[in-house]
C-alpha cells in the first residue's frame, strides 16, 4: 500500500455509497495517528438515523468517532445535526422541521481543529448526497479545503461507482488523496480483478485494504502515516 501524508486541516471520508465502511477506515485512520503520537480526532458533521437517548440524538457511527478520538470530547462536537430518520439527510431535516446550514457545522469543525493537530471527517452517504437546498455533502470538504480519502465498497458494479465519485470529486475542485478498498461481497466473482481494475484507472493510489486491515489492525491499513503540521 502506499504511504498517507496528512495536514493540519485534516482529511475527508467519502463513499461510493452508504453503509460501505466510511466508519470503520475513519476509526482505523484515527488509530494510526494516534499510534503516531498525533492529537487527532473524528467527527461526523452530519447525521441521520439517530436513536434517541436521555443525552439526546445518538448516531452509531458518530459514537464510535467519539470512542477513537481522544476521551472528553463533547458528542456535539462531533456530530452537531443529529436527526432520527433513517434517510436522506435532506429529507430527515424536512421531517425533523430543521434545516441544515453550514454555520454550525463550520462552528464545530473550527473548535476541533483548533484543539487538535488532525481531524477526520467523515462524510454522509456518498459526495453528492443532498443536505439542504443548494447544499450537498461534498461542501464540507470542499470549503474546509479537506484531501478526500474515497472508500470503495468492493462489489458488482463497483468500478462504475469508483470511477463516477473520483471524477466528480476532481471535477468539483477537490483534492483525491486515495482510495481504500472495502471487500463487502466476500462472494464476488472476480473480486481480485476488480480491485486491479480500480487501481489502473483511478488516478490515485490505493492507500489500503479492509480485507487486510481486518486481520492486521490500523498499522495493516494505514502502515506509513507522514504528518505535515
Amino acid at each position: 500500500m502506499e504511504p498517507l501524508t496528512v495536514g493540519r486541516d485534516g482529511v475527508f471520508i467519502a463513499g461510493t455509497d452508504t453503509g460501505i465502511g466510511k466508519t470503520f477506515v475513519s476509526c482505523q485512520l484515527l488509530a494510526a495517528l494516534r499510534q503516531s503520537g498525533l492529537r487527532a480526532c473524528g467527527m461526523k458533521p452530519v447525521a441521520s438515523g439517530c436513536e434517541s437517548t436521555p443525552e439526546g440524538l445518538r448516531n452509531e457511527d458518530a459514537l464510535a468517532l467519539q470512542a477513537a478520538s481522544e476521551e472528553g470530547l463533547d458528542y456535539d462536537l462531533i456530530n452537531p445535526v443529529a436527526m432520527a430518520q433513517p434517510w436522506s439527510p435532506h429529507l430527515a431535516a424536512e421531517a425533523s422541521g430543521k434545516l441544515i446550514s453550514m454555520q454550525p457545522l463550520r462552528t464545530a469543525y473550527e473548535q476541533l481543529r483548533e484543539r487538535h493537530d488532525c481531524v477526520v471527517v467523515e462524510g454522509v452517504g456518498g459526495w453528492m448526497v443532498p443536505l439542504a437546498p443548494g447544499l450537498d455533502a461534498s461542501a464540507l470538504a470542499l470549503e474546509w479545503q479537506l484531501p478526500v480519502i474515497l472508500v470503495v465498497g468492493i462489489r458488482l458494479g463497483c468500478i462504475n461507482h469508483a470511477l463516477l465519485t473520483a471524477r466528480a470529486i476532481l471535477a468539483d475542485g477537490g483534492a483525491l488523496l486515495g482510495w481504500v478498498a472495502n471487500r463487502v461481497d466476500p462472494r464476488m466473482e472476480a473480486l481480485e480483478a476488480n480491485i486491479q481494475t480500480l487501481r489502473e484507472r483511478l488516478p490515485v493510489p490505493l492507500l489500503g485494504d479492509v480485507g487486510y486491515a481486518a486481520a492486521q489492525g490500523a498499522r495493516g491499513m494505514f502502515g506509513a502515516v507522514r504528518y505535515i503540521g
